[in-house]
Formats: C-alpha cells, structure tokens, sequence
C-alpha cells in the first residue's frame, strides 16, 4: 500500500506504533494501518517525518492488546519518499 507515515505514542505503556496512512479518492477522509517493520529498527533515528510518502508491504495479522484484537501488517517490508 502506498500513504504517508505516521507514529503514535502510547502514553502510558511508551509503546510506538507505525501507520501508513491512506486518502480516499477524493482526498477528503483518511484510513491507516499500522505495521511492523522487518529487521532492526529504532525511533526515531531510522524513521522519517510524519507525512513523508511510504510504500509498505507485509503479513496481515491480527493481535490481541489488554481486552481489544488491532490489525498490522507484521514483517513489513517499508520504502520511505516513494
């Protein structure tokens, strides 16, 4: 899939989550999915900026957190500025 990036911060817990963030056709609503890159990685020194484009590809899973079940694509292969 083919958005921009974007991270949230669980205050709480310090746990990072990364999204690829997805315009509709008419560019007015917005949709994201979270992922999990492939290999080591750490924030923010091997991320981009928010809203830089992103090209992302990987496993769709489900997984459960406290009481809820999230989707992400897990061993993401990710390609930033495309």
């Amino acid at each position: 899939m083919q958005g921009t990036f974007d991270v949230y911060t669980d205050i709480n817990t310090g746990t990072y989550y990364y999204a690829c963030i997805i315009q509709d056709a008419t560019a007015c609503c917005s949709s994201g999915i979270e992922f999990s890159w492939k290999g080591e990685h750490k924030f923010p020194d091997d991320y981009p900026s928010v809203g830089t484009p992103v090209t992302v590809g990987g496993v769709f899973e489900t997984y459960p957190e406290g009481d809820k079940n999230y989707c992400r694509l897990k061993e993401a292969d990710v390609v930033f500025g495309t």
